[in-house]
């Protein structure tokens, strides 16, 4: 198997506040390959975008402390300084933002905006770039655009603004694209050709994807790989197919229940996520779990463990004599001295 584009290591990124150090992420892993689309899922409040934030470090190391290893490419973007990172940030790494409205400048044309996105990383004309911003926006959906070239953001409808947005983060033909929460604020119809367009380019330009969201049907959708989510830390990890079919994780199991048409009616998960300045012992989800044993109490997050049946014993880095192991879970019930409740097997 391939070496990974992006490789992220016990990330770590904390806030003091008043109420305390807020401890947003704490402790994440994950790797994203070339060509694949990579979902992080969770509910709000469970570290996604911060975590995608610190990837190129959007997030002001003078308003939080990062830790951790962020390599893309062979290159441990935490180790460069902040005027080597803006190569990264906007070229090889694009990123499309939650809200599209707050991505773009409302005093300045759509056009100028992408122009702009081109001309800050490459050292071409202003008429070369206009050019291709054109092309760009055309590429993306956006009608007449001509036209619409020299409107204003508050001229777009929200569908129309994330292509726009979308065409901004494309500029440099970047390697991977980090995609957060793309079509929350768009209705069905929008969100349908959004993620198609996303998924077009992605072919195209044989673009790795870091795609955000809390929405599974979204997930079902769009991911080869699954990276679930919880205050902070990650659950569990698993190809979507597996994920879906056979969920190892209490918190991953209760997400798909949600979904209509898999638990019993519209299902909830009970309680909410912890206080970020004052998580639980053990496993973060402890208070919220149904199956919650006295072992899950102490300590830290508990390790991960390979799931389902593999050739060979797992390292401490979750990989076997065949290769990494592609499904694994935090989870006490799935060492070697508990068995696994019933409503769990499928994760066996």
């Amino acid at each position: 198997m391939a070496d990974p584009l992006l490789s992220v290591r016990d990330l770590h990124v904390r806030f003091d506040g008043d109420d305390g150090t807020v401890r947003a992420v704490d402790g994440v892993d994950f790797d994203v390959r070339t060509g694949e689309t990579v979902c992080l899922v969770g509910e709000s409040g469970s570290g996604k975008t911060v975590a995608c934030e610190s990837i190129t470090r959007l997030i002001s190391t003078e308003s939080a402390e990062i830790t951790g290893e962020v390599r893309f490419d062979g290159t441990d973007l935490t180790a460069l300084s902040e005027s080597a990172l803006e190569s990264y940030r906007g070229g090889r790494i694009g990123h499309v933002f939650q809200n599209p409205q707050d991505a773009l400048d409302p005093v300045y044309t759509v056009g100028a905006q992408v122009v702009e996105a081109i001309r800050i990383h490459r050292d071409v004309s202003k008429s070369a770039a206009r050019a291709e911003a054109i092309e760009l926006l055309d590429r993306v959906g956006i009608g007449d655009v001509t036209e619409r070239f020299d409107d204003y953001p508050h001229q777009f409808s929200g569908g129309m603004k994330q292509r726009a947005v979308v065409a901004m983060a494309l500029a440099c033909d970047p390697d991977i694209l980090i995609a957060d929460e793309p079509t929350t604020a768009l209705d069905v119809t929008i969100q349908r050709q959004v993620l198609e367009l996303l998924a077009d380019l992605q072919e195209e330009r044989e673009m790795a994807l870091l795609f955000v969201t809390h929405d599974l049907g979204v997930v079902a959708e769009v991911a080869d790989r699954v990276v679930v989510m919880y205050a902070g830390n990650v659950m569990e990890t698993a190809d979507v197919y597996e994920l879906f079919d056979a969920p190892a994780h209490p918190y991953t199991r209760a997400l798909l229940d949600c979904l209509p048409g898999r638990g019993e009616g519209f299902e909830t998960i009970g309680g909410a996520i912890p206080d970020p300045t004052d998580p639980p012992a053990g496993c973060r989800f402890r208070p919220r779990c149904p199956h919650a044993i006295p072992e899950c109490e102490g300590g830290d997050q508990p390790g991960f463990r390979p799931v389902g049946p593999a050739d060979g014993e797992a390292d401490g880095d979750g990989a076997n004599e065949t290769g990494p192991v592609e499904h694994r879970v935090s989870c006490v019930l799935y060492d070697d001295t508990h068995g696994v409740p019933s409503d769990l097997e499928g994760g066996r």
